[in-house]
């Protein structure tokens, strides 16, 4: 069944009674499995939205789908035999060999071996490709546990041992989708979705993250066939910056691209909250960023990524269910709901020390508008002119 042309879809309050469906990919391999005491991902994520969303009864049966795990064929679509063979060689083990470790970068301190390092990255994979096959008929879709844009067709990159982002759109263009926009407001760029797509003019990659950030890729400059857009950050950005980012260039850029789908990495560590970037937003500047996604493309593919503070990815994560399936915050978060986020702990670092009490009790931040930095104006511009050049 191939992709139509997309059309203007129904706002937030009417979009159940125009038939338009919201669906949630999960998996009980997230709250079963930890990169390790040391790493920042030893923390809950995806299974605190998982909690969080049927603590609200946001998550019905019918909302939530489980997650397959992706074969190696279906990864191999990308990412390389030998590759695949020597992560699932690595699960066996739990080691892996100095030559296998330097080739494929296994077994570093980003990226470790520990129990489920095949499987659970398989499960994002599978989550990113059925999301894509669902989305087959006009749709949203949540895969929390993807949003894995580090990885790379040969090794392993950023935590990420295999890209689901462009695995998805990878099956979204089998599928018969025409053009496909990718909007990634990580705090971290994404080299490795720009990599795979740099050269493929049905995909326009859209990334904002922090400048100077680690990989240190997606300069302004960087084009690739033109459909590759990069809007460095100063660190320190917040709701202010982004929504400049979304109204001068995300948004125009999408349109002007007129996709069959749109695919979301929606990281949580752009956050002021978070211990591994330097921009200062509060979670409303992602809401603000889907919510003028919405109208744009009747199929929307929202994914994960990058966020590194159980409070600030549960709380984020659970607003991006509620935006894509219609739900109303309430003021105060029910008892069921605040006592999944006591719950929480954030072992190692200071912030878990005596968290505030809204962290237990509320998902929406306080704003954190901030300044625009000349700077940025100047490379908004830049890109904007561009935007309106491009066809």
């Amino acid at each position: 069944m191939g992709l139509g042309h997309p059309a203007r879809v129904p706002r937030r309050g009417d979009r159940r009674r125009a038939g338009v469906s919201a669906r949630f990919i999960g998996s009980e391999i997230y709250r079963a499995s930890s990169y390790g005491p040391d790493h920042p991902l030893r923390i809950p994520r995806v299974s605190t939205v998982m909690d969080l969303s049927r603590a609200l009864g946001w998550l019905p049966s019918g909302r939530y789908v489980a997650s397959p795990r992706a074969k190696p064929a279906a990864l191999e679509t990308w990412h390389r035999p030998d590759y695949i063979a020597a992560l699932r060689a690595a699960e066996t083990a739990q080691e892996v060999s100095a030559a296998t470790r330097d080739r494929y970068a296994l077994g570093t301190a980003a990226n470790p071996v520990y129990p489920e390092v095949f499987r659970r990255p398989a499960t994002a994979a599978g989550g990113s490709m059925m999301a894509a096959n669902l989305l087959q008929a006009p749709g949203r879709v949540f895969n929390p546990g993807g949003g894995t844009h580090h990885g790379m067709p040969g090794r392993a990159n950023g935590f990420c041992y295999l890209n689901d982002p462009v695995l998805g759109i990878l099956t979204l263009l089998r599928q018969g989708a025409q053009r496909v926009a990718y909007v990634d407001i990580d705090a971290h760029h994404c080299d490795g979705v720009a990599h795979a797509f740099a050269a493929d003019p049905r995909v326009a990659c859209i990334s904002t993250h922090e400048e100077g950030r680690w990989p240190r890729t997606g300069a302004l400059d960087e084009r690739g066939a033109g459909n590759l857009w990069n809007l460095p950050l100063p660190r320190g950005s917040g709701d202010a910056a982004m929504a400049f980012a979304r109204d001068a260039v995300i948004l125009p850029v999408v349109a002007a691209h007129r996709p069959d789908a749109i695919v979301l990495q929606c990281g949580a560590d752009a956050v002021l909250e978070d211990p591994l970037s330097g921009l200062a937003m509060s979670n409303n500047a992602h809401i603000a960023v889907l919510d003028g996604l919405r109208p744009l493309c009747e199929r929307l593919m929202v994914l994960g990524g990058g966020g590194y503070n159980p409070w600030s990815v549960g709380r984020l994560w659970t607003r991006v269910w509620a935006a894509l399936d219609g739900h109303d915050l309430p003021d105060r978060l029910p008892a069921p709901a605040e006592h999944v986020l006591r719950g929480l702990s954030f072992p190692g670092n200071r912030m878990g020390r005596n968290p505030p009490e809204p962290w237990f009790t509320t998902l929406a931040d306080p704003p954190r508008p901030g300044t625009i930095p000349a700077d940025l104006r100047a490379r908004v511009d830049e890109l904007a002119a561009r935007a309106r050049a491009w066809v």
